[in-house]
């Protein structure tokens, strides 16, 4: 069996330099706050103690995952981020929060998933993923079939899934993409739930400059229960009337 090629992070990993208590904080508290760089990694491990195991997929600078751990102190709360400058910028949230139950993958969230056990996560959160505007680069956008089947496999039974967008066509792209995926149930039941925040969101400088074409789409899933062998593949129930793209 061939070896699959290293996974690959489109986009800067770096931008400006950082400031000194940025770089001090990513040589003094970054290397307590990482998983293991290789092999499994068990978040029952990670924080014994925690009543749940949440997971970030690119916090960017790292403001709502603080915010959520800040407020749920007994959820372990994983993020993972390439961007150096975003990681730099979530430890000064964790450090100035003296949040004891962050733990940061400094890379590819794809490579971290891949090391954590099924039905390991109760959330996955992935908000305004880049959207990779031109078509031809579509393809390097995270939320595929690959990943949809990846985030079913995380998530336990009952374990929520939560995406935002403020790109109109991706947002189209993720919920044919999630809705393909058998075993993960949309819940909006009409159009007001994929407009508006959830009441549990996290408002964060980024989303505020609402660099995109639309407001932003709210899609939130539950994982449902494995799908009985040869059963016919079903849209997730409760489906509203029109696809998050129409925004009229």
């Amino acid at each position: 069996m061939e070896t699959p090629p290293p996974l690959r992070s489109f986009g800067r990993i770096r931008s400006r330099t950082l400031k000194p208590r940025q770089a001090s904080l990513m040589e003094t508290l970054l290397p307590a706050l990482r998983p293991p760089a290789e092999g499994a990694v068990d978040p029952a491990r990670l924080m014994p103690d925690a009543r749940e195991a949440w997971l970030e997929v690119g916090f960017g600078g790292g403001e709502h995952m603080a915010a959520q751990a800040a407020v749920h102190p007994d959820v372990l709360v994983l993020g993972a981020e390439p961007f150096l400058n975003g990681v730099a910028s979530a430890l000064r949230h964790v450090d100035a929060g003296a949040l004891r139950n962050v733990r940061i993958h400094d890379g590819d969230a794809r490579d971290l998933m891949a090391r954590l056990p099924a039905a390991s996560l109760d959330r996955l959160f992935v908000l305004f993923p880049d959207p990779w505007q031109k078509a031809r680069h579509h393809k390097r956008r995270l939320v595929n079939t690959a990943f949809s089947a990846e985030a079913a496999r995380l998530l336990k039974p009952g374990g929520r899934l939560r995406l935002a967008t403020d790109w109109a066509d991706y947002a189209d792209q993720i919920l044919k993409v999630m809705l393909a995926e058998p075993r993960l149930q949309w819940t909006a039941q009409c159009a007001g739930d994929w407009r508006r925040p959830p009441a549990d969101h996290v408002r964060t400088r980024y989303e505020s400059k609402r660099l995109g074409d639309c407001d932003p789409v709210w899609l939130d899933f539950i994982r449902g229960p494995d799908p009985t062998p040869g059963a016919a593949l079903r849209p997730s129930p409760g489906r509203p009337p029109a696809p998050p793209g129409d925004h009229a």
